[in-house]
């Protein structure tokens, strides 16, 4: 494939090679580390004059460290005369702070679509965004790519009785991406609506719909310390649901989260890999990858569903 190089940062290269095993191609050699004083170097180890470069580095782990990474990556393929610049961003970094909800708030994501901006990129990709308003942010063309068509297949494809399950949303921010889940399955659907006291902790919830003697299933974008699916899944058997899986985006899991999964009533909770999971799945069996199938390569291998160790 000509005039296409593939770089791949240091928070997900089990990803990049992933992409460049479909595509076909190696990956671009690069040299990533840090100085003394935690300074981030990098060396681009081949020419990129004319080439189209993409550069693949999730916001997840080290996540201010790994940015400032792909800040430095970019600029370094711009001025070595690049042609084109594409940042592939599977978890964009700071999505949550889209919007300025108090008094002297930072609107966080709009600083990092200008960094990004500044340093060069040309075209960002990137995956199921916290909020799409963030698109808007850019001045360069972003593609925002979703889970569904995936979360649709697994749902088929692992849940006997999916006919007779709820999709439920656990918050009104997702009520959008869960209806649009249910009207593809032609199925019902609920939402949890929560009050929360200060970030990473709810206060409240009450659920709106039917789940008595149901599968329920809940969708969301992202789930960080998990305080807010672990509740959900608590109202929802409250409730009368017969089993709850939850399925998301990107799989985060900071602090207690894996901790909470492992003590909830969770059949399984499965996940996107556009945040490494490997020794998430390790620590809990009930997170399993939903998306991630091997890729078919040019010999025509039949896809191979990636199931927990």
């Amino acid at each position: 494939m000509p005039n296409i190089k593939v770089f791949s940062g240091s928070s997900h290269p089990d990803l990049a090679q992933k992409v460049v095993d479909r595509l076909g191609i190696g990956l671009g050699k690069v040299v990533l580390k840090k100085f003394s004083n935690q300074e981030t170097s990098v060396e681009i180890g081949e020419s990129v004059r004319g080439e189209d470069v993409y550069i693949i580095q999730s916001g997840s782990g080290e996540v201010n460290d790994n940015l400032m990474e792909l800040l430095i990556m970019i600029n370094a393929c711009k001025i070595a005369s690049a042609s084109r610049v594409t940042a592939v961003i599977p978890c964009f970094p700071y999505a949550r702070q889209d919007k300025k909800d108090k008094s002297r708030a930072p609107i966080s994501a709009k600083l990092v679509a200008n960094m990004l901006s500044v340093s060069g990129a040309d075209h960002i990709i990137t995956m199921d965004l916290h909020a799409s308003q963030i698109q808007g942010f850019f001045d360069i063309p972003v593609d925002n790519l979703y889970a569904e068509p995936a979360v649709l297949k697994w749902i088929k494809e692992n849940i006997t009785d999916w006919r007779s399950c709820v999709i439920v949303s656990p918050d009104a921010g997702g009520a959008k991406r869960v209806t649009a889940i249910a009207d593809r399955l032609n199925v019902d659907f609920a939402l949890i609506h929560k009050e929360r006291k200060k970030a990473n902790e709810v206060a409240s919830m009450v659920l709106v719909g039917d789940v008595k003697d149901k599968i329920a299933i809940l969708v969301d974008d992202m789930a960080d310390t998990c305080g807010t699916v672990c509740h959900a899944a608590d109202k929802l058997l409250e409730a009368g649901a017969s089993k709850v899986y939850a399925i998301l985006t990107h799989g985060i899991f900071s602090g207690p989260a894996i901790s909470r999964i492992n003590n909830a009533s969770f059949e399984a909770v499965v996940v996107t890999n556009t945040i490494p999971q490997d020794s998430h799945m390790k620590e809990c069996s009930k997170i399993q990858y939903y998306n991630s199938y091997c890729y078919a390569t040019r010999q025509n291998i039949a896809p191979v569903k990636v199931m927990p160790i």
